[in-house]
């Protein structure tokens, strides 16, 4: 009896100090769904140079390796269709998945999904462009359809190109065509005009008579790789940040060097996205990688930022891209390093994290 009386006791004990537990976890960490602490994720890329090193990442295991430091499981998947890949991320289906800046804004943050950036991996320097078939000039884009993913970063670049040659959007028509598509299109007699981004880009600019007539480079900065995870998912689950931010960096240093690993991490991933070693490392070329983390957190805590992302707000509005509700460019508050926020800080759904790439920078995963 008084060995039960004592078991008893320790039993009542362990709940208490359970209970005690319990109270003082924060809510997020114990709620369901994006909030959830957990150990197994998944996060989304597609093919697109600036993205191929989380390809390379997951079949080298560099991923794995960040993930069981920090005791968790990170799938790597590939999907497709780039905007069927966001899509799939807004609807919850991934944690985690590779964009565009504007993209971010208008699709999971537009539709009420809190998201973070959480690293900044390079911009477009020439890797987007505009190309006419058998023109060489933009202005003579003037009445032709233009085939792109409508309403993407695509879209954006040409409305950003018809600005310098006097024109609008009024002056073009606009075909809305999956990515998946575009090259076969371009070799369609009907389709005159394109924009794209590699390696579709450096594929269709090879067909005889195609000319890019305007690029990313043309506007650099504007159009930034992100990996985007969700916000609740990375507050209730830090380990998932360090642990991407870890491997990015570490594949970031392999496929920079000038060695034979750096020269086949590089054959890798020119391999799956359809081209040879001197093809990816030609679309390296017209992207500006922030190999090191150091220089992805001094890009990301300028204010150019904020001044890009007030441009991208503005012509996301201007084509209803901000959701219904949206009275202006300011309906969607981002959230930048520092605790600078443009738009509505009572609607906050987009978020520049520099934390854990400062991490990476530092030596402190």
């Amino acid at each position: 009896m008084a060995l039960r009386k004592y078991f008893n006791i320790v039993v009542c004990l362990c709940l208490f100090l359970l209970s005690a537990v319990l109270v003082s976890t924060p809510s997020s960490a114990l709620a369901g769904s994006n909030g959830a602490v957990k150990d197994k994720f998944k996060v989304a890329w597609t093919i697109y140079v600036g993205w191929m090193p989380w390809d390379y990442g997951a079949s080298s295991g560099i991923v794995k390796k960040w993930a069981d430091k920090y005791d968790i499981e990170i799938e790597v998947v590939q999907v497709n269709d780039y905007i069927e890949s966001i899509n799939q991320y807004t609807a919850g289906a991934f944690d985690g998945c590779v964009m565009t800046n504007m993209d971010a804004l208008t699709i999971p943050a537009a539709g009420g999904v809190d998201s973070t950036a959480l690293i900044v991996g390079d911009f477009s320097n020439g890797n987007d462009g505009v190309v006419l078939k058998g023109k060489s000039k933009l202005a003579d884009i003037k009445g032709q359809n233009v085939n792109l993913v409508e309403l993407s970063v695509s879209h954006y670049l040409l409305a950003r190109g018809l600005e310098t040659v006097g024109m609008s959007e009024k002056d073009v028509t606009v075909v809305n065509t999956s990515d998946a598509d575009m090259v076969a299109a371009y070799q369609t007699k009907d389709v005159t005009s394109v924009v794209t981004w590699n390696p579709l880009l450096s594929e269709i600019t090879m067909e005889k008579g195609a000319n890019k007539v305007f690029d990313s480079s043309q506007i650099p900065g504007e159009i930034m790789d992100l990996m985007v995870v969700n916000t609740d998912t990375l507050k209730a689950n830090p380990k998932l940040g360090k642990a991407l931010a870890g491997a990015w960096y570490e594949i970031m240093s392999v496929m920079s060097a000038k060695d034979k690993a750096g020269i086949a991490a590089r054959e890798s991933m020119a391999k799956a996205s359809g081209t040879d070693l001197a093809g990816y490392d030609a679309q390296l070329a017209s992207t500006k990688m922030f190999y090191k983390a150091a220089d992805a957190v001094a890009f990301t805590t300028s204010d150019d930022v904020m001044k890009t992302m007030k441009s991208v707000a503005k012509f996301s509005f201007d084509h209803g891209l901000l959701g219904d509700g949206a009275a202006d460019e300011g309906f969607i508050g981002i959230e930048y390093p520092g605790g600078k926020i443009s738009g509505d800080k009572g609607n906050i759904k987009l978020r520049y994290d520099a934390s854990f790439m400062k991490m990476a920078a530092d030596g402190k995963l």
